[in-house]
């Protein structure tokens, strides 16, 4: 009787079947990545609505505050944009500063 040996496939096959399963494993760590980042994206967008819309009521209940105080609705409005334009003047001549931190900040987020 004779025995019939297993030879393995040829070194050819498996090549090519290890290059087949690499592609795939790249495209399924892509597909898991890019997944991951735009779960954060959409996740940080929300945040950042739901912050910029607090802000703004809490803005306007302010400025109506200073108007009853002051008696004026224009003088409450009119101080409350002054203070925006004070901290968008310091924020514009320490943007220098502020910029390297946001981009490290957004480079960690994105390969998190």
């Amino acid at each position: 009787m004779e025995e019939k040996k297993d030879t393995p496939p040829p070194i050819v096959d498996q090549v090519k079947s290890y290059v087949e399963t690499q592609l795939e494993l790249t495209k399924l760590e892509a597909v898991e990545k890019g997944s991951k980042f735009l779960a954060g994206f959409v996740a940080d967008l929300i945040i950042g609505v739901c912050f910029v819309l607090g802000f703004l009521f809490v803005s306007f209940a302010l400025a109506l505050l200073i108007s009853h105080f002051l008696g004026s609705y224009w003088a409450g409005f009119g101080l409350m944009a002054l203070l925006y334009l004070f901290v968008a003047f310091i924020v514009i001549k320490r943007k220098d500063k502020i910029r390297p931190a946001l981009t490290d900040l957004f480079i960690r987020n994105f390969f998190k």
